[in-house]
């Protein structure tokens, strides 16, 4: 687990760093450009990258609706803000002496959504540091996995909000 769940101004968040050895600007064409977060991010992406610019998210599943979204901030290749249906994403880089750190924090609509949902960037995340250093990389589905399960069960068990529903679950 690396996710933590805070309240940030009222709201629940999800709160997530990682470093990468690789330069910031790899990475941050990894986070910003579609066709690059293919390999990590759990949807399809299409976006104007320029604050107010408009955002659609396609799963592959061809039951998942596809939703929308607005970038919020832009500042190249350090910081990308986004909101996704009723949630607001948003990504930090800052050069290390090594590669950068990627400060990512998730603002939540629903509380008991933390649980799911960090199991879930944690997955990604993983995905975004194998496809940044150059190895095979595969976005989630929208099915979870046993290593999605993992993660879930863990957050739950820290005692991290949950109670969203659960893909499988009956």
């Amino acid at each position: 687990m690396n996710g933590t769940y805070q309240e940030i101004d009222g709201r629940p968040a999800l709160r997530f760093e990682r470093s990468f050895s690789q330069p910031i600007e790899r990475v941050w064409r990894a986070l910003s450009d579609p066709e690059e977060m293919r390999h990590w991010f759990p949807a399809g992406v299409r976006m104007d990258l320029r604050p107010g610019g408009e955002m659609s998210f396609e799963f592959d599943d061809p039951d998942a609706p596809e939703t929308s979204g607005e970038v919020t901030e832009v500042d190249p290749p350090r910081l990308l803000a986004f909101n996704w249906a009723q949630d607001h994403l948003r990504f930090e880089l800052e050069p290390q002496q090594q590669g950068c750190r990627l400060r990512f924090t998730h603002f939540l609509s629903e509380r008991e959504d933390a649980a799911r949902t960090a199991a879930g960037w944690n997955v990604c995340l993983d995905q975004l540091g194998r496809h940044v250093a150059g190895a095979p990389a595969e976005a989630p589905g929208t099915e979870p996995t046993p290593e999605w399960r993992r993660r879930y069960d863990e957050y739950v068990k820290s005692g991290m909000p949950s109670g969203a529903p659960v893909p499988g679950d009956s």
